[in-house]
């Protein structure tokens, strides 16, 4: 797989890509040790080496404490915040983000990776190497720049387009570009690289590289997003192929709904994109600065002081520090789906049944559950013992996209109506043990949230239809301002950049 070269790899050559920021630090090289960023790329294994840095960045999903998945759920009505009231991920929770406390990762990095994959692209046309890798190269780097694009254009709205790597002076008075200038950009990086990716890769050596079908899925997103329905209608209905069936590409919907989160069940049919992890970087806290392969997001949601009875039958969870908790609201939704112990641990209902002594929390009594995430609540077995800290190493990937999302897109796409909109509804419900419902929009929206849960997207989707001001009332979300994040404040700074509405 991709990512058992990244850690090496990665460290190999951070010193051509250090961490940046909106200003200096976000657009400028500072070149350390020997290699210098002028003479590098003087081959393809150096080229790759820069290819395999910027899609390092897309581990950003799920491997760090600020990470996409945990975030996001937090500011839904679907999970709750962090282990501590005042850290930041409990602040989104309640609408309570400013911009001296909003995370600057969630900015910086998705820039960080821009500048990685703008930087490779100025330098592959020189580097001697076989012509058709050129291209795929810089079919990859044009992926990951839109998706980089389309997280930061769908949090903060207002951001600067980056489409070429520029120095520090001109830094200062870089614009911010109209959100759909930032969209036209996506969609023809999407289509630039789907010209020259790859349908399949080889799983053994290439698992997690970008493929024609992912950059095409993530284009019907993108297009959705951007109301273009009827574009995003045919894009994903070549990606979804028969509802139920296998697409051309592949992909298929497993039978099992629990199956999707085995950890070891890595790049099966599902899967169309995901965030690749492993246990055989043996990351500790000494190290981290270089970040780690490992799934942090494993240990962030596990329970807290989790502890069984003697001879309890309930599983064998590895304790972690409680964030997510999920809301009552949820519970309610999800109670009686097929997908229910997939989705939710009712830790109450151990309790009460004997099977678990009791858990800790230090989480606000509002938000202590005592209902958990099971999608990403790693097991005992599930930890590594290849060496490192166990909690910085867990190894199951996460899902960026995947192909009952993109049956529900599609479904959306085609106004919630007729034959095929319907068929697409029903396979999603037929593979969870569920009988048809007529289609609409709002059955859409329900089957979205129940199937799709606690895998961070239902605040863009609240967002994105309108919906968050109703949803998210009781959490202190303010219509015309809450719909996007507030720019860190540091990036601010000798910028000519303007914050977002309401955040001044």
């Amino acid at each position: 797989m991709i990512t058992k070269n990244i850690k090496y790899i990665f460290i190999a050559v951070a010193i051509l890509f250090t961490s940046i920021s909106c200003t200096e630090d976000f657009l400028e090289v500072t070149p350390k040790g020997t290699d210098l960023e002028e003479t590098y790329y003087k081959n393809a294994d150096e080229a790759y080496s820069a290819l395999i840095a910027a899609y390092d960045i897309m581990s950003f999903n799920s491997s760090s404490w600020d990470n996409m998945i945990s975030f996001m759920n937090a500011g839904s009505d679907d999970n709750y915040g962090a282990s501590a009231p005042g850290d930041a991920i409990s602040l989104f929770s309640f609408n309570k983000l400013t911009p001296t406390n909003m995370p600057q990762g969630f900015w910086s990095n998705h820039y960080q990776g821009i500048f990685r994959a703008n930087t490779l692209l100025e330098k592959l046309p020189n580097v001697p190497m076989d012509e058709n890798l050129k291209l795929r190269f810089a079919a990859e780097c044009k992926a990951m720049r839109a998706y980089y694009h389309f997280n930061l254009v769908r949090m903060f709205g207002n951001i600067p387009l980056m489409t070429r790597t520029i120095t520090a002076i001109d830094a200062q008075t870089y614009p911010q570009s109209k959100p759909e200038d930032v969209y036209a950009q996506i969609e023809q990086d999407l289509l630039d690289a789907m010209a020259a990716l790859p349908e399949s890769v080889n799983i053994a050596t290439e698992g997690g590289r970008w493929t024609k079908g992912a950059a095409q899925a993530m284009l019907g997103k993108v297009y959705l997003y951007n109301n273009k329905k009827a574009e995003a209608a045919v894009q994903l209905a070549e990606v979804n192929g028969i509802p139920g069936g296998t697409s051309k590409y592949g992909y298929k919907l497993l039978s099992n709904f629990k199956d999707l989160w085995v950890h070891t069940n890595k790049f099966n049919s599902e899967s169309i994109l995901e965030d690749v992890h492993t246990d055989t970087g043996r990351a500790d806290w000494g190290g981290i600065g270089f970040g780690t392969e490992g799934n942090v997001l494993n240990i962030m949601v596990g329970i807290r002081d989790y502890t069984r009875t003697a001879g309890s039958t309930a599983p064998d969870y590895f304790p972690g520090w409680g964030v997510n908790t999920v809301t009552q609201n949820l519970y309610d939704v999800m109670k009686g789906d097929p997908r229910f112990d997939a989705t939710i641990i009712d830790v109450k209902a151990l309790i009460a049944d004997g099977q678990v002594v009791g858990y800790s929390s230090v989480n606000e009594a509002s938000t202590n559950t005592g209902y958990f995430m099971a999608k990403f609540v790693p097991l005992k077995s599930d930890a590594s013992t290849l060496g490192g800290d166990q909690t910085l190493n867990f190894y199951q990937d996460t899902y960026i996209i995947r192909l009952a999302d993109t049956y529900l897109l599609e479904a959306e796409a085609l106004g919630g109506t007729g034959a095929r909109a319907q068929a697409l509804l029903d396979a999603v419900r037929a593979r969870a043990g569920l009988a048809s419902t007529p289609v609409s929009l709002d059955a859409i929206a329900l089957e979205r949230r129940k199937e799709l849960a606690c895998e961070g997207h239902r605040w863009f989707d609240l967002v994105r239809t309108g919906k968050a001001a109703t949803a998210l009332a009781s959490r202190g979300f303010v219509s015309g301002k809450n719909e996007l994040l507030p720019i860190p404040v540091k990036e601010l700074e000798n910028t000519i950049l303007v914050q977002n509405p309401g955040y001044n």
